[in-house]
């Protein structure tokens, strides 16, 4: 199925929309840069009502900064993981980070053990593969790093993969990172019971009230489960891998692409609000 240029996306569908799920890593940022046209985006969104929650493969840790410093809702980290909520004090302010997890912690141990032997065998096994940067920040996986630093041939990430596999373990990989965890929440669900636990929206309104933004084979669960969905320009070399392509694609690529799919939602807000003469 052909995506349809944003464009073309009607009016009526993106004003109906209460909110938006975003990945990071090229798609809101690019190459690994929050860019002052991504950033103002957000801004954009947020002073237009929109709500606001990243969906990324990021680590936890990543999670509590931005959810203390960004103009979001919360972010569900760790492919679905993990999310993080801001606390507020009462006078605008932050007390601090919530953290859902739906392992308790001797399950969690247990993972991370199960997850330190993983990575053993890939040391064994593909001794060039270098774990990312970030994964000392992560609960709930581990990451290997095939295209943000080091260019892992595609071979190598396929046997790596592989092995995640047959051990018993799931994988997803973005454009920068292969992931493995022994958690079976992915960003769809991630995202849907984030919705739940903070906005009070069972399933069904949240995947056609609420749209998703990305650009990789780690936003497949995603791009299958909302009804409107965004990609950024450079998704286009990820369309012969996914078996379902975003509805709408940016002609921008990655942060330009995800301001662009921003002006969009918030014009398209603007012109239901002055069809219906009626404040938004």
């Amino acid at each position: 199925m052909a995506m349809t240029p944003l464009a073309d996306a009607p009016v009526t569908e993106l004003a109906a929309l209460r909110g938006l799920f975003f990945d990071l890593d090229d798609t809101l940022l690019t190459h690994g840069v929050l860019t002052r046209a991504a950033y103002g985006a957000l801004w954009d969104m947020h002073d237009a009502g929109l709500r606001l929650v990243a969906v990324t493969g990021r680590p936890s840790g990543w999670g509590e900064v931005i959810v203390r410093q960004w103009p979001v809702d919360g972010v569900v980290a760790e492919n679905g993981a993990v999310a993080l909520l801001r606390q507020s004090n009462g006078s605008g302010g932050s007390s601090g980070v919530a953290r859902f997890d739906g392992c308790d912690e001797s399950e969690r141990q247990r993972r991370r053990m199960q997850l330190g032997d993983l990575v053993a065998r890939a040391r064994t096994l593909v001794p060039e593969a270098r774990l990312t940067d970030d994964v000392h920040a992560r609960v709930t996986d581990v990451t290997w790093d095939i295209g943000e630093r080091v260019r892992l041939p595609g071979d190598r990430v396929d046997l790596l993969a592989k092995m995640i596999v047959d051990a018993g373990a799931r994988t997803t990989r973005s454009s920068v990172h292969l992931h493995a965890t022994f958690d079976v929440e992915d960003k769809a669900s991630g995202a849907v019971s984030f919705a739940h636990a903070v906005f009070g929206e069972d399933a069904g309104t949240t995947l056609a009230r609420y749209a998703f933004i990305g650009d990789s084979g780690n936003d497949a669960a995603c791009f299958s489960a909302f009804r409107t969905t965004f990609g950024v320009a450079n998704i286009a070399s990820w369309v012969p891998r996914l078996s379902v392509v975003p509805r709408y694609v940016a002609e921008g690529a990655r942060g330009l692409g995800f301001a662009e799919v921003a002006s969009a939602l918030v014009q398209s807000r603007g012109i239901a609000s002055r069809r219906s003469g009626l404040p938004r």
